[in-house]
């Protein structure tokens, strides 16, 4: 498989436990948002992005300046996918926002995004993450359904390692 970074922001420490999780399915490398790692984006094929969704909609704060960065940034010829953590039961109307939201900076930037999951089996109102019955990157609730975040990462590991070969 060709090099693999993760790039995320985590206030809780579970968007870095999932993230965590994934680069040892994928034995990818790990960077924190919060240290502006955007030099790091050239050194690697394979870019895996990961956020929490806070209050209505918003990003985690460490992705607020890393962000305005990426979406100035070249991703030609990368393979990218994004999860997202996000409260469906007391935020449903803004679930996992923040996984569109780095759709929306990615997706003009020349890079083919993988990884889109069918939102049948999540119990939402509304999310700026789905397009046409599915969600742009894998969606977690850790606060309402943490017993299924270890077989939604593998079945989603399994899923993108295709497109990453």
């Amino acid at each position: 498989m060709k090099k693999t970074a993760i790039f995320y922001g985590s206030s809780t420490g579970n968007t870095e436990s999932v993230a965590k999780q994934i680069a040892e399915l994928l034995n990818a490398d790990v960077f924190d948002v919060a240290n502006n790692p955007i030099e790091e984006l050239k050194n690697y094929q394979n870019l895996i992005f990961g956020t929490s969704t806070w209050g209505i909609g918003d990003l985690q704060d460490d992705w607020d300046s890393f962000i305005s960065t990426l979406e100035k940034t070249d991703l030609s010829g990368k393979t990218c996918a994004i999860f997202g953590l996000g409260d469906s039961s007391t935020y449903s109307d803004s679930f996992v926002d923040g996984i569109g939201t780095i759709y929306k900076a990615i997706e003009n930037k020349g890079c083919k995004i993988v990884g889109f999951v069918d939102t049948t089996g999540y119990d939402y109102e509304e999310s700026k993450a789905e397009i046409d019955e599915k969600f742009v990157g894998l969606p977690l609730d850790e606060n309402n359904e943490s017993n299924l975040t270890k077989d939604r990462i593998n079945k989603w590991v399994e899923q993108i390692k295709v497109e990453f070969d």
